[in-house]
């Protein structure tokens, strides 16, 4: 797995957002995602929308993902 499949996903799932993942280890990855759909929504709801938009990967092929969750400026 590599961070700009994982980048494509999110925007796939989160059309319209601004996306951003590190990481280099093929497992441990970092991801800043910014997008309005994320208002009124708490931290929580925030993290499982992007983890939706992986699906089965998360806990497989991805072990962590270091999520920063943001509303565009």
């Amino acid at each position: 797995m590599d961070s700009t499949t994982i980048a494509q996903m999110i925007r796939k799932g989160l059309p319209g957002a601004e996306v951003t993942v590190t990481g280099d280890d093929g497992v441990h990855f970092e991801a800043v995602v910014r997008t309005a759909e994320f208002a009124g929504k708490s931290t929580l709801a925030r993290h499982r929308m992007v983890y939706a938009t992986l699906g089965e990967l998360m806990g497989n092929e991805i072990h962590a993902l270091g999520l920063r969750t943001e509303l565009p400026e």
